[in-house]
């Protein structure tokens, strides 16, 4: 599924976001098992919550890092990977 600005991240079933302690960062957690999480992807993911649109986490990113002159396309970027990754899916707007 292609996905644009005004559709709706949200975890898939069974899998979440979560602190692992014994790893010392975030992790997915899903059925399979997990995976490692770098400070990008945690700052990203922090706002999934299947109700704000993905233009609507980016502007809020863009805000929290604004030295980073732009984090559009790389946000873009990671959830085309957390979908093939089948983390993540895309609802349609309402």
């Amino acid at each position: 599924m292609t996905f644009t600005d005004q559709h709706i991240p949200a975890f898939r079933r069974g899998y979440r976001l979560q602190w692992e302690p014994t790893q010392d960062c975030h992790v997915i957690l899903y059925p399979e098992g997990m995976a490692k999480l770098n400070d990008s992807a945690t700052a990203i993911l922090q706002l999934v919550d299947g109700k704000q649109t993905l233009a609507s986490l980016i502007a809020v990113l863009n805000e929290r890092f604004p030295d980073a002159g732009g984090v559009d396309d790389d946000v873009k970027e990671f959830f085309a990977e957390a979908v093939e990754q089948k983390w993540i899916i895309f609802r349609e707007p309402a």
